[in-house]
């Protein structure tokens, strides 16, 4: 994709690409994303590399058939264009965090899988020393495991899979220089829900790849639990007698959820059904994505497993245990529009405000506001992305 520029005060191409933060500019009568989820036809002040509320000796630039969004935010990823958060170099997280840039995933929660403490503290230490300038920035760190059930496994290794230890994540913590802000694990392991309290605070605790109970992951939500992993998946069902965690985490208002659009991990119906129950102040679109995210069918690994890659289709290799997800933020908000039915506004904001509140970013990201990081996706009629502006700077 070429490096793109505004051109004569409209949207063209230009193989020049500005720095970082250069711009100062107007971006005029948008259709713009407002944090209700609502949009309205507004101008966008950018100033160096943040959104103003005035700005001066500016270039007037036009988008007036552009729907104007923030930069989405994906908590929950794994991989992508060939590469692991838990296992790449520096090369593998630049060529990471600048594809999801390029596809207008602006800041994400680097995802580390179930593996031996050594693996992970490293793992933790390359993502904390990141910096690009020119790529999605690193929000923060999600430990996915490894304290997790071997009953819901899913496509974490089994191998690795272990007690909950306060005092791991005290290391791993340090090793990633306090950049860990989410935590998934089971809750019916022996002192989750001891770790819960302890951890209240600190890192997020999310509840995932477990056979919970509704009373037990109530009582992990009242103990500081405050989200759930890809909901639906990798957990008991939502059942009329036996509502689990999903009934649970419906009952906890301070309880966000992740969902994966992709059309594969959940039913358009059952996504449209927990939009209504959770309502999209507390629903979190996440792509899940493995190293397969951006590259061909194929073959693959995850974790130590292998994974077989087939269109959207992703699954532990001779099973059908499906294996995360191989479809990016962006494509996942717009299979939420063309194929689920869910109002743009409310696809936005849990892609934007919601993941932005999750991580503890919301006064630097996730809205079109003065002073937050001017981070911003044009789009067009048909959801395609016609730019895209990191840090006040366009690279699309």
């Amino acid at each position: 994709m070429l490096s793109a520029y505004f051109e004569n005060g409209t949207l063209g191409e230009k193989d020049e690409q500005p720095k970082i933060g250069d711009m100062t500019m107007i971006i005029k009568n948008a259709s713009v994303f407002q944090e209700s989820g609502t949009f309205k036809a507004d101008d966008i002040f950018i100033s160096g590399a943040y959104f103003a509320d005035d700005t001066h000796e500016v270039e007037i630039l036009d988008a007036s058939d552009c729907v104007a969004i923030p930069g989405l935010i994906d908590v929950h990823i794994h991989g992508c264009v060939g590469y692991d958060f838990s296992t790449a170099d520096a090369t593998g997280l630049l060529e990471m965090t600048r594809y999801q840039a390029q596809n207008g995933v602006t800041a994400v929660c680097a995802t580390t899988l179930t593996l031996p403490e050594i693996q992970l503290a490293e793992a933790c230490r390359r993502i904390a020393a990141h910096d690009d300038p020119n790529g999605a920035a690193i929000a923060g760190i999600y430990l996915e495991g490894p304290f997790l059930s071997g009953k819901k496994a899913g496509a974490q290794n089994p191998d690795y899979l272990q007690k909950p230890d306060i005092m791991e994540i005290r290391r791993l913590q340090e090793a990633a220089n306090g950049l860990i802000k989410l935590i998934a694990l089971a809750p019916e392991l022996e002192g989750a829900i001891e770790l819960i309290g302890m951890l209240r605070g600190e890192i997020t605790c999310v509840l995932g790849h477990t056979t919970a109970n509704y009373d037990l992951a109530q009582q992990a939500f009242v103990s500081g639990a405050r989200q759930v992993a890809h909901l639906y998946n990798a957990m008991p069902p939502f059942h009329h007698r036996e509502p689990g965690v999903i009934g649970a985490a419906m009952d906890a208002p301070d309880c966000r959820v992740e969902l994966i659009c992709d059309c594969i991990h959940i039913h358009p119906s059952v996504v449209r059904a927990t939009m209504r129950m959770f309502g999209d102040d507390r629903v979190i679109f996440v792509s899940d994505g493995i190293m397969a995210t951006g590259l061909d069918d194929g073959c693959y690994e995850l974790g130590g497993l292998a994974v077989a890659v087939s269109g959207r289709h992703s699954y532990l290799a001779g099973s059908e245990t499906i294996a995360g997800s191989v479809t990016n933020l962006m494509d996942c908000l717009k299979i939420a529009v063309s194929e689920m039915g869910i109002p743009l506004g409310s696809v936005v904001k849990c892609a934007t405000v919601n993941p932005a509140k999750a991580l503890g970013v919301f006064d630097q990201r996730g809205s079109i506001k003065p002073g937050k990081c001017a981070d911003l996706v044009l789009l067009n009629e048909d959801l395609s992305i016609r730019a895209v502006f990191l840090r006040g700077s366009r690279i699309v």
